[in-house]
This record gives C-alpha cells, structure tokens and sequence, in this order.
C-alpha cells in the first residue's frame, strides 16, 4: 500500500437521521450514506447512476471491477453482493477504511482488495493496466464540490486502465466551475465515447465513459431490453436512466 502518513487528511466522521447513516470528512458534506437496516441498498441518487454501466454490460466472474474513492463503501458494498467479479478499490485515507469496517459493515473477503494509495498513483501504475472492464469514479474531498483528480492524464490512464472493452462511470458536479473542463477532459480521453445522465436535485451529474465499441452496437431495442433487465435484476431505476439516454440522442 502507498498511504503516506504526512499527507493532511480530513476528520471522518459519521451521522444518522431516519435510519441512515452518513459519512463526512469533518464538514456537512455528505460523502456517503447506508441505510441500517439494508445496508447494501443503494441510498443516495447520485451511487445508483454509477452502477449505470449495467446497461451495457452484465458482470462475469473473470473480470475485474475497479473503484476510486471508497466514500461509506456503498458502491463496494453493492458490487460485493450483486457480482461475482474481483474488487479493487483505491482509498487515499486508511480512515476512512476503518470507519466503513466498523460503521458502515463493509466485510473482509477474499473478492475485495483495499489500496490505500493516491488515485492518480493508482491509475498510472503498470500493474493495473488493461485490468478492469469497469471503472467507478468517485473522487471527493472534504469540501465535496469538485472531484479531486480532474486532469487529462488522469483519463486517459483511466482509459489505459480499462481492457479492450471497457467503462468507466463518474460523478462530477454540475454547479461546480470543474464541470466543463472534467467533461472535456473525459471526451478527450473517451474519444468523445461519452454519454451524461440528467443531472439530479443534489447537483450531481454522472458520466459514463467507454472504451470500445458498446455505443456503436447498442441499438434502441437493445437498450430498453437490457434496462428492464437491470430494473428487475438490480432494482435500480434503469428504465428512467435509458430513457434519458435516447431522449438526449439527434
């Protein structure tokens, strides 16, 4: 692991309200949420877009699935029990990793590797290379406006992380003055492969990015399909995601 103990990070602190358990880094901000007594449901809006990769790829066994930024663990927490894929995550603040073991029941097993390291470090290391077919990218700090790792070459060792056929998620905010730039960066990147869902009420606006040719081979039928597949599968809102899609195509 790559943590370095000089480095400032925030507190990490944790709140309920209405049988929800919240994570912050010593402010407000929420940075992510578990409903006590179903903690693998997908609470926030914004944690549900990320998993919208599924409309255009079902999880195997084989593959790899990676995610920077552990935040309350919630998207590892859904991967654990709705794949069967290998787990790594990137977590710059083995604190926060403490607090999702302790308050936010994130299991040890055998899937699931923890990295405590710099996400820009982990991306643009060699050993995780063509790895991953997923990404998820959820990169925030204690002020929780805009995501951390912004850069190009960010992306692009994003891109380079992915195998041949790949996708990425990311939530960005769309009030902050990063959006444009982190849309820019991303097509870059993505080749311009990049489709944005509707931003939600909390500001957040999640893209997705492929590597390969998903968009050009996923046509309109197909697309519906597989959505009410991940509807009734996943119990996620994938009907309204696809919707939004085509509503959004010339």
């Amino acid at each position: 692991m790559d943590y370095d103990p000089s480095i400032d990070l925030d507190d990490v602190t944790l709140s309920e309200s209405d049988g929800i358990r919240y994570l912050h880094f010593g402010t407000e901000w929420i940075q992510g949420a578990m409903r006590i007594v179903r903690p693998h449901d997908l609470v926030l809006t914004y944690t549900q877009q990320m998993m919208a990769w599924l409309l255009f790829h079902e999880p195997q066994e084989q593959e790899d699935i990676g995610i920077l930024g552990l935040g309350a663990g919630s998207l590892l927490r859904f991967c654990m029990k709705h794949t069967t894929s290998t787990l790594h995550t990137a977590e710059i603040n083995p604190r926060v990793t403490a607090m999702c073991r302790s308050f936010f029941r994130l299991p040890e097993n055998a899937r699931s590797q923890i990295y405590h390291q710099d996400a820009e470090k982990w991306v643009a290391s060699t050993e995780h290379i063509a790895r991953y077919k997923v990404l998820m990218v959820d990169l925030y700090d204690a002020a929780a406006q805009g995501p951390v790792c912004s850069s190009e070459a960010f992306y692009k060792n994003c891109y380079q992380c992915l195998d041949e056929e790949g996708l990425m998620t990311v939530n960005l905010f769309g009030a902050h003055h990063s959006y444009d730039e982190n849309i820019d960066h991303i097509a870059r990147a993505f080749n311009g492969n990049v489709l944005v869902l509707p931003e939600i009420d909390e500001g957040n606006t999640v893209v997705i990015a492929f590597k390969g040719d998903f968009l050009a081979r996923t046509t309109t039928a197909m697309l519906m399909d597989r959505a009410q597949v991940v509807q009734d599968q996943y119990k996620l809102p994938a009907r309204r995601w696809a919707k939004s899609i085509l509503a959004d195509q010339p």
